[in-house]
């Protein structure tokens, strides 16, 4: 492939329903690395894409020996039938979620691809919104997962836990799903590759991305503040998210750093004695660590009584709670960061 062309990822199933929605799929995905052409046979593959093909994806009904001769950078059968029939060929099982197809595409691409991928890039700044209290069960997690999934609505969004013990049965990863622990491993081993990377943890409810957390707080709790620093600044060099929520707790380190990092903070809060005072230690500590830029762009809220929470997240963005959400961020976007 000569400087400056475009990647072509060759997609190749003569089941036609399943090529076209795989397709469709692909293309609503931002910033793959490669312009998807579609073949419902070989032949016609063969006849049009000589060379050139940077990734081939064949089912394996569709699959012929010819197809070797085009070179791609990275081959990938797509499994039918449970047999492995050719070793020296990657397989991904066609019949699962397409989401989850892609994310194997990807983990097989950037084993095999060992280039800069050239994605595109915007002038979008990430806006960082930290949610933290020290009042515990002050419905915080439900306010930045709300907070999320309206923001998702107009803008690429992403939310990040940070939880000792996350509690949200809906975001809890099995014990065979990446999560936040990988991805800050391939921020340290892969550096240029962690765009790809990050495509095969995230997952989404509805239009809103988010990244698994923990399943062991240990783990959490080892994190240095530069590691978690470095990945909010990868991240906001993807250039792809206008905002990343972060629900964030005392369990990790370097929390204070974050939560100056972020342009706009939330800190939940109740009107009994012992949450005012709670509150009252945790702004006397920051004027101490000199951190009072952090009180500056501190909103602090004591939400009204909501006797019963959705159980699905989806219906979080209807509600009491999503009314005051819907109202502070209109009053974001009147500040110019819609």
């Amino acid at each position: 492939m000569r400087e400056g062309e475009c990647k072509v990822m060759a997609l190749c199933d003569a089941e036609e329903e399943y090529a076209q929605l795989m397709t469709e799929f692909m293309k609503k995905q931002k910033n793959l690395p490669w312009e998807l052409h579609t073949y419902t046979n070989a032949d016609t593959l063969l006849g049009v894409e000589r060379e050139g093909i940077d990734m081939l994806v064949v089912a394996e009904s569709a699959f012929c020996q010819e197809l070797r001769e085009l070179s791609p950078r990275c081959m990938v059968v797509l499994g039918e039938s449970g047999v492995m029939r050719w070793e020296d060929i990657s397989y991904v099982d066609k019949y699962q979620e397409a989401e989850e197809v892609l994310k194997q595409l990807l983990g097989v691409y950037m084993e095999t691809a060992d280039v800069q991928l050239p994605f595109l890039r915007t002038n979008r700044k990430t806006v960082f919104i930290g949610n933290y209290s020290p009042v515990h069960r002050c419905m915080q997690t439900s306010f930045a997962i709300t907070m999320s999934l309206m923001l998702a609505r107009r803008h690429p969004t992403l939310y990040l836990n940070f939880e000792h013990y996350a509690g949200i049965s809906e975001l809890l990863p099995d014990m065979q799903t990446l999560d936040m622990a990988d991805l800050l491993y391939f921020l340290n081993a892969q550096k240029d590759k962690f765009r790809l990377r990050l495509q095969t943890i995230l997952k989404h409810k509805g239009a809103l991305a988010y990244v698994p957390p923990m399943k062991s707080g240990q783990n959490l709790i080892t994190v240095t503040p530069k590691e978690w620093l470095g990945l909010l600044e990868r991240i906001e060099e993807l250039e792809e998210y206008e905002y990343v929520v972060l629900d964030l707790t005392e369990s990790m380190q370097g929390l204070f750093e974050i939560l100056r990092m972020c342009r706009h903070v939330y800190t939940l809060t109740r009107e009994d004695r012992i949450a005012r005072g709670k509150l009252l230690q945790y702004e006397q500590v920051l004027a101490l660590y000199e951190y009072g830029d952090v009180l500056g762009k501190t909103k602090r809220l004591a939400l009204p009584h909501i006797q019963k929470l959705p159980e699905e997240l989806e219906q979080l963005t209807k509600g009491d709670l999503a009314d005051l959400v819907k109202g502070l961020l209109r009053n974001l976007e009147e500040e110019g960061d819609g």
